[in-house]
């Protein structure tokens, strides 16, 4: 009788144990993050830190898995995706955001931004969290923004060194209208593909030119065709990590917290690798054949500079264009002083 108690006595302790795991695996949240880059971009690369932050600072709660590539749909497809509560999260050019968060606009305007330094200051200052909380009305809610660096513009026949030689080209845009606006001002033809085609789209002439960061550019493989690269930085335009309100509404204030600790430390760690990428990108494209060209941006931004003043028919809008200039113009000040 003493054997089988004790028999028994180890069974339930076996099934006990099998219960408090199966419980403890229910507990566990797995977060699905898709995007159209590859994995070799450091965008990708800053949420793949991201994911193991998560994973480290919940102890295992939370883990991510990421569909990097397009496999789930292009950007708009994602962020349809999201708005449905079919996925958790993704990360999305802010030109291709501007068209659910019509705030998200004023960031793709050309020359916005003065210099890197300006550019971190609005993004990830109070202007910035501003901007992350709009997209909560459409069931976007932001979480940080990544650096996507500076886009330029690299083109296959002839480099463009003005806003003349434009002219005549069919140049990729996102499906964003402040791209389309921004080409036409200065004087090119603007014709969306999705990220994802447009090797395919440049090789068989569909487009001249498009216009890109330099990480982009390379990991793309961009460079094998478009053999001129115009360092103009016309607009600086961040990528935005963005999650469904579904899920944030499910979440607990702890849960929260830790998304958003590995979001903001995942920031910081992206950012060093986009700038040591950025280095690496333009040896690596000029090795294989590409030339740079570092073309005077004033010609440029005399041509954009209307684009400016249709915002005065949207004064919230216009407003956040000066509060944005005004910052640029305190650290200028900020800098003058300690000089």
């Amino acid at each position: 009788m003493r054997i089988k108690n004790k028999w028994i006595g180890f069974v339930l302790v076996v099934f006990s144990t099998c219960l408090l795991s199966c419980a403890n695996k229910k507990e566990g949240r797995v977060l699905k993050l898709a995007h159209e880059l590859n994995e070799t971009h450091p965008v990708h690369i800053g949420m793949v830190e991201m994911a193991r932050l998560l994973d480290e600072i919940s102890e295992g709660a939370f883990t991510m898995e990421i569909y990097a590539n397009g496999q789930l749909g292009k950007e708009r497809d994602l962020l349809e995706l999201l708005q449905i509560g079919s996925l958790d999260m993704t990360k999305v050019s802010a030109g291709a955001l501007e068209n659910f968060v019509p705030e998200i606009k004023v960031l793709t305007l050309p020359y916005l931004f003065r210099d890197s330094a300006h550019a971190a200051g609005v993004l990830q200052g109070a202007i910035g969290k501003k901007l992350l909380m709009k997209g909560s009305n459409y069931k976007l809610r932001g979480l940080c923004f990544f650096d996507a660096g500076s886009r330029s513009f690299y083109s296959k026949d002839a480099p463009i060194q003005s806003p003349e030689e434009l002219a005549g080209l069919k140049v990729r845009v996102m499906n964003s209208q402040s791209a389309f606006d921004m080409v036409s001002a200065l004087g090119g033809t603007p014709t969306p593909v999705s990220f994802g085609e447009l090797y395919t789209a440049l090789q068989q002439g569909v487009v001249d030119a498009a216009e890109n960061n330099p990480p982009s550019f390379y990991t793309s493989r961009h460079y094998e065709i478009c053999k001129h690269y115009s360092i103009d930085e016309h607009t600086t335009i961040p990528d935005v990590l963005i999650v469904s309100t579904y899920l944030w509404n499910r979440l607990t204030d702890q849960q929260k917290e830790w998304l958003q600790e590995a979001a903001d430390r995942a920031v910081i760690y992206q950012k060093q690798v986009w700038a040591k990428s950025v280095a690496e990108s333009l040896e690596k494209v000029k090795a294989a054949g590409v030339t740079i060209y570092y073309p005077e941006k004033l010609p440029f931004q005399v041509k954009v500079e209307p684009l400016y003043e249709q915002y005065q028919s949207e004064p919230e809008l216009y407003q956040l264009i000066k509060d944005i200039d005004a910052i640029g113009q305190t650290l200028k000040t900020e800098e003058e002083d300690e000089k």
